[in-house]
């Protein structure tokens, strides 16, 4: 959109003016210089257009960049298209540029030479084993009990809750233990397994060091822990997700989630027994509450229906 300003209407009164009684005289009455006036009547072209200020900015910089240096850049950007504007500053260093990085920077904007971004490569996750039947896997893991939980004398202690869940009902088993360790994950499995009303094919753990020795750096990596050896006893099938990719066991983690929103959240335990009977109830409320992936049943309810029936229910 042109813009009309005062002083384009006044150059062009003046040139009317000088043209009407010439050049002194227009001088005379507009106070301004002959110079002035030949210098706009040379621009006018019969538009106001013609007559606003053009750009102060000059054509040329003592210290702009020169022509080698522009066709350094232009070199080295095209054989390194996908380099930051720190990295490129730095190779364009080591081959004798001078200028600072904010320099190169504009330059780069001028010459429109942009850093060339590649997509980065699109995650596709493993399609998702749906399980069949109560017990063909559960998952393992344990919960560090928020310290903000354990009040009164037990302060400063350290709870740890245990869980399995069930892939296909999530039907769930949680126990409260003093401390975190192969052992404690043995008796965990013991108690799971006579918890459990239906057999458990497979367990599905992380790789800490309560379930396994994998990655522990111990001298005899390949020894059993207490809990994989009651496992093989068992004829229970233990596998062990990817390091570092805790959705692998994401029902579980799930569940402790939804712990820290209805339960830890708004429970404070006075000591381990404390700690031991609320769990149980929330264990209880857990196992006996509908849930949208069972079409609004209870785990509870797809377990009875297992046993009284011997039939998988359409999840």
């Amino acid at each position: 959109m042109n813009t009309v300003t005062q002083k384009m209407k006044f150059r062009q009164s003046l040139i009317k003016y000088s043209e009407k009684h010439g050049v002194t005289k227009a001088a005379i009455k507009y106070n301004v210089n002959r110079q002035y006036i030949y210098r706009w009547k040379k621009r006018y072209d019969g538009t106001l257009q013609s007559l606003s200020d053009r750009s102060h900015r000059p054509d040329h910089h003592p210290n702009e960049h020169t022509e080698d240096e522009i066709k350094l850049i232009k070199d080295m950007r095209r054989r390194n298209p996908h380099a930051g504007l720190v990295v490129f500053w730095v190779k364009l260093r080591l081959r004798g540029y001078k200028r600072s990085i904010t320099g190169l920077y504009r330059m780069l904007r001028k010459l429109g030479e942009p850093r060339r971004t590649l997509p980065n490569p699109k995650y596709i996750p493993k399609p998702y084993e749906k399980m069949l039947y109560p017990g063909q896997r559960v998952q393992v893991d344990v919960k560090v009990v928020p310290t903000a939980c354990i009040v009164g004398d037990a302060k400063g202690e350290r709870f740890y809750q245990y869980t399995a869940i069930d892939e296909y009902s999530r039907f769930r088993y949680i126990e409260a233990f003093k401390e975190q360790n192969t052992y404690s994950s043995k008796v965990f499995l013991e108690h799971m397994l006579k918890a459990f009303p239906f057999n458990v094919e497979c367990v599905q753990t992380d790789n800490g060091f309560e379930f396994t020795k994998k990655f522990g750096g111990s001298k005899k990596p390949k020894d059993m822990t207490l809990f994989e050896v009651y496992l093989k006893e068992k004829g229970i099938r233990h596998k062990l997700i990817r390091p570092y990719t805790p959705r692998h066991n994401g029902k579980v983690e799930r569940s402790h989630r939804k712990d820290n929103e209805y339960f830890y959240a708004t429970h404070s335990f006075y000591s381990f027994e404390d700690f031991e009977k609320q769990l149980a109830v929330h264990s209880r409320k857990y196992n006996n509450f509908p849930m949208r992936p069972l079409k609004w049943k209870s785990p509870r309810e797809v377990i009875n229906h297992f046993l009284k029936t011997g039939e998988i229910d359409a999840i």
